[in-house]
């Protein structure tokens, strides 16, 4: 009896060990004669007919980075070609493929998959002006064909960068071509924003690529403004080379005309860059009571380089054209492109060598002084050539050091009043000593020595205003300057993560100038034909407060006052009483002008800073006239973010001299909000330019918008009053599709100076 039921229980045990044994998966491994590589086949049943596997029940193939699971497969070692069907998945590096057939040749990496839903995943950087989504380029196709490692043809396929099971937005396509790391290109697809289309797009291409850079026309641009009425912009990007680049566009204003912009981009060299940007209209003008039209039309440009050459040599330009003040006002989108008077374009040829440098430069100032009728003042130095060195001891042992500068230019000058030939000669030589002496770690005084010679070619009549004298003038003059070092106060306090320092440095310079005759006579190009007879002390004092935490130091606070004491009251006699006087001597201690009539002490200038970092930074600059007993000048910059995205920017700029030295202003910038345009979530700004002197509101911005994971859409309004030349109001939509770009005419938050 025992013996039996030993027995039974042994063929018990074998059927059920022959049963696992049968359940668990069979592996084989073969090699694919194409390439001699190996590929893993696993499945539940597998048989061997010829040179053809056959496998069913959760079938598994591995060949290289490819992974292949299939309900049903057959598998040719020789021509490695395989066949599947049911639960087809595909994975191979950062695609994801389900189907439900699959043709596909281990060999050439080609095939054929039947009803698809598929994912690709691909890196996009982070961007301030475009919204990411963080899912992956997900299509559902009736048909898919791989033709390489790295490129799919989709048929009767719809794509998106949403959560695919309720997308907001779509592309559907007849065929599409996705270029792995590269882009997708659409053939007469149409773009859907919940299943509704939109647009029908007989040729498009989407980036799919970390950093996108390819041909093709870019997103319309499409708005409303009350000047320039119902406005479409459209332009193409050219991908000349991997150095270079194009943008041409043109723009259709309803009410105004047409314009046309470009952009080049290039960097042929490591060192060397090239941007060139261009704007023109065509305007018909606005008709008015009269039923003439006014025209506004005209254009800008600049062209930027940066290049570093051969042997030392360095060029850099940035040279601007503005055709008018007028189109400036009324063609520029922003308050703060439109409220700029000033063009500015300078280029420079240099060369620094042991301890000396060699220029050539050319520059051009213009300043529009009204638009209607236009009024401008012009200063050109071109050419200009400069050669200087820095102090250098000729005796090792000595504290002596001499220097030099000298330039040879062709100057003009062009204003209301006075208009000279386009070439005056100005040349100069300033040689110089210097010899610093210091007492111990108490006491330091760095003393210069130095004379200089100015020819000019040409002068001017002082009695007579605009009149021009062909008499050549020189200036020579003799300069001394004493900068007297006190010793610096400082004080440590130790925390336990966190050192304090405070420093306290007085600072007293003391200069002279003399051998500046007849300064009436002396044209005004630049800077350097301000100079007048000086007898004067600076004084001031420094405080300073600096953290250091770990092995970063940082500087919190700084608080700078100084004043100026003018032994010579009227400079040599160049002051002019009655009127606005600007001097190297005065507006080297404050920007603004303050001396119509003779006087000791130049305005007490504060400026205190506390830049922390992080949630806050304030500036503060206060001009006190201790002539007059006003503040003549004031100035406020806060910077807060308070908590998470929030932020808040407001400005506060105000002149109260006599108008006789400085127009009267009062003005408040103010910019607050939550977020960015591109920010996923709620966004908000708030921005306003307000003049209080006469209660005017110059600029209002009021920008709204909400982003998804995918998409997003923004609100805008803005207004524009520059006067009888432009009162604007303009409302602006935009769409905006991640990865993909903005639809509308939204732009990004602007800076408060």
């Amino acid at each position: 009896m025992g013996m039996r039921r030993a027995a039974c229980v042994q063929r018990l045990c074998g059927l059920v060990w022959f049963a696992a044994l049968v359940s668990l998966p069979v592996c084989a491994q073969v090699r694919v004669p194409a390439s001699g590589e190996w590929a893993e086949l696993r499945a539940r049943q597998q048989r061997l007919e010829g040179t053809v596997y056959h496998a069913e029940g959760d079938v598994e193939i591995r060949y290289g980075d490819l992974l292949l699971h299939a309900d049903r497969l057959q598998y040719d070692t020789e021509t490695g070609e395989l066949a599947a069907e049911g639960n087809i998945r595909f994975v191979q590096q950062d695609q994801h493929l389900e189907a439900e057939t699959i043709h596909y040749n281990l060999k050439t990496g080609r095939g054929r998959l039947q009803r698809v839903r598929g994912s690709i995943r691909f890196q996009r950087e982070p961007s301030a002006v475009l919204l990411v989504s963080v899912h992956p380029l997900y299509f559902e196709a009736r048909e898919v064909e791989r033709t390489g490692a790295r490129t799919f043809v989709v048929k009767n396929a719809w794509l998106t960068v949403c959560e695919p099971r309720r997308p907001q937005w779509q592309f559907f396509a007849p065929e599409a071509r996705i270029e792995l790391g590269e882009k997708v290109v659409l053939l007469h697809a149409n773009f859907r924003i919940f299943r509704i289309p939109l647009v029908y797009l007989p040729y498009a291409t989407a980036p799919i690529a970390e950093r996108p850079r390819q041909s093709g026309f870019l997103i319309p641009t499409v708005g409303n403004q009350s000047q320039k009425g119902f406005v479409l912009r459209e332009s193409f990007y050219w991908a000349l080379a991997d150095w270079a680049d194009l943008t041409l566009g043109a723009e259709l204003m309803s009410r105004r005309g047409f314009g046309h912009l470009g952009e080049m981009r290039l960097w042929p060299w490591e060192r060397v860059r090239v941007n060139a940007s261009y704007f023109a209209v065509q305007d018909r003008g606005l008709e008015t009571m009269s039923g003439t039209r006014v025209k506004q039309g005209g254009h800008q440009s600049r062209f930027e380089l940066d290049a570093h050459l051969p042997h030392g040599w360095r060029a850099v330009a940035d040279l601007n054209q503005l055709s008018s003040l007028t189109f400036r006002l009324v063609f520029a989108e922003t308050f703060d492109q439109a409220a700029r008077s000033e063009v500015r374009s300078t280029a420079s040829l240099t060369n620094n060598f042991r301890g000396f440098s060699l220029g050539f430069a050319m520059r051009r100032y213009k300043n529009f002084l009204s638009a209607v009728p236009e009024q401008a003042v012009v200063l050109r130095t071109a050419p200009g050539a400069r050669f200087s060195s820095v102090e250098q001891a000729p005796w090792p042992r000595l504290p002596i050091y001499f220097g030099f500068h000298a330039a040879v230019d062709a100057v003009h000058r062009s204003d209301p009043l006075l208009e000279t030939p386009d070439t005056v000669q100005r040349s100069e030589l300033a040689p110089r000593v210097t010899i610093p002496l210091r007492w111990g770690p108490w006491l330091g005084v760095r003393s210069t020595f130095g004379l200089r010679t100015t020819r000019y070619s040409l002068s001017q009549d002082p009695a007579v205003a605009g009149s021009l004298s062909g008499v050549p003038v020189r200036r020579n003059t003799a300069e001394v300057t004493v900068d007297l070092r006190p010793p610096a106060l400082a004080r440590i306090w130790d925390g336990v993560h966190t050192k304090w320092k405070h420093v306290i440095e007085p600072q007293l310079v003391y200069r002279y100038v003399n051998g500046v005759n007849q300064f009436g006579r002396f044209l005004r190009f630049d800077e350097n034909d301000l100079l007048t007879d000086t007898n004067e002390v600076e004084y001031g004092i420094v405080q300073r407060l600096y953290r250091r935490s770990g092995t970063e130091t940082a500087e919190v606070l700084s608080w700078r006052v100084a004043q100026k004491y003018y032994l010579d009251e009227t400079f040599g006699g160049a002051l002019v009483p009655g009127r606005r006087n600007v001097f190297a001597a005065l507006y080297s201690i404050t920007p603004f002008a303050f001396a119509d009539q003779p006087r000791r002490f130049s305005p007490l200038v504060s400026d205190f800073k506390i830049t922390p970092g992080g949630a806050y930074d304030l500036q503060f600059r206060l001009d006190y006239d201790t002539t007059r007993r006003k503040v003549t000048a004031l100035g406020t910059l806060v910077k807060l973010r308070p908590r998470g995205e929030a932020f808040l920017t407001l400005a506060h700029f105000a002149t109260r001299a006599d108008p006789v030295l400085q127009p009267l202003s009062n003005q408040i910038r103010a910019l607050v909000g939550y977020g960015e345009l591109a920010r996923r979530g709620f966004n908000f700004a708030v921005g306003l330019n307000y003049d209080v002197n006469r209660d005017f509101l110059q600029n209002t911005v009021v920008q709204v918008s909400y982003n998804g994971a995918c998409c997003g859409i923004g609100f805008e309004y803005r207004r524009l009053a520059l006067g009888p030349v432009r009162s604007d109001n303009q409302f602006r939509v935009s769409l905006l599709i991640a990865n993909l770009g903005t639809v509308g005419t939204v732009r990004q938050r602007e800076k408060i100076f």
